[in-house]
């Protein structure tokens, strides 16, 4: 027997039974406590954007104006026209919680069709639209991120039903001279089900041509489009990562 190299194996089990357990154990710091909520109320730390009430927490796109959406009865908002609407706080990383329904009553086809969308720091846009038995460019259907990466499953439910969008978005970093110095991501579950796994953010969600960089004199508005649809909302909150 070799009993040098019976020695050598041997070292790291005399090494590891010298760490006594308590010195890997970290009690610092300590996670703050929050209450996590249940599926029909938001996690004690959250912001609550829209809960039914009122507009409050809005403006109408590109003004100081008061939102101009209609509140429903039912504790959602739809959209009015008249152009979209945008926090008057500005956010960076977030976990953003959604619900959305399209019109029960289908009008027109593929992008024409329960058209909005959701974009964080008013440039970087996760889809909205009624993907139902609705075929449009992959990366442009509900739950892409706009025209850079296709959901991976259509988990999207009839028209008129609610959806949600469970969402992490880790935002790109800039210096102050407007270079990016890191690209952001993208984690989307679309009624539970994920269909965006820790996606790079190529740059800003654009229609035509390619992703450019952000504008850093753009506001980091989280923002709801009207693209003439009278797509619905409620129970929006957001956590600050």
């Amino acid at each position: 027997m070799n009993y040098l190299l019976l020695l050598i194996a041997t070292l790291p089990l005399l090494a590891q039974e010298k760490i006594k357990p308590e010195m890997t154990e970290l009690w610092d710091p300590i996670p703050k406590v929050i209450n996590p909520g249940n599926h029909s109320t938001p996690p004690s730390d959250a912001i609550i954007l829209f809960d039914g009430s009122d507009l409050s927490q809005w403006i109408k796109s590109g003004s100081v104006e008061q939102a101009h959406w209609q509140i429903n009865s039912d504790g959602s908002m739809t959209v009015q026209k008249g152009g979209g609407i945008e926090t008057k706080e500005e956010f960076g990383s977030v976990q953003l919680h959604v619900e959305w329904r399209t019109p029960e009553k289908v009008k027109g086809d593929g992008q024409g069709r329960g058209n909005s969308g959701v974009y964080f720091q008013k440039v970087y846009e996760v889809q909205v639209l009624d993907s139902y038995n609705n075929r449009t460019y992959s990366n442009g259907q509900a739950a892409s991120i706009y025209k850079q990466s296709i959901p991976l499953v259509n988990a999207t439910r009839p028209p008129g039903e609610w959806q949600s969008y469970d969402i992490i978005f880790n935002e790109p970093q800039y210096d102050q001279k407007g270079n990016r110095i890191k690209k952001g991501s993208f984690t989307v579950f679309h009624n539970g089900v994920l269909v965006q796994n820790n996606v790079e953010i190529q740059g800003t969600t654009v229609y035509t041509g390619q992703p450019q960089l952000r504008d850093i004199k753009t506001p980091k508005r989280l923002y709801l489009q009207d693209h003439g649809n009278p797509v619905s909302y409620r129970n929006i909150w957001l956590r600050k990562l």
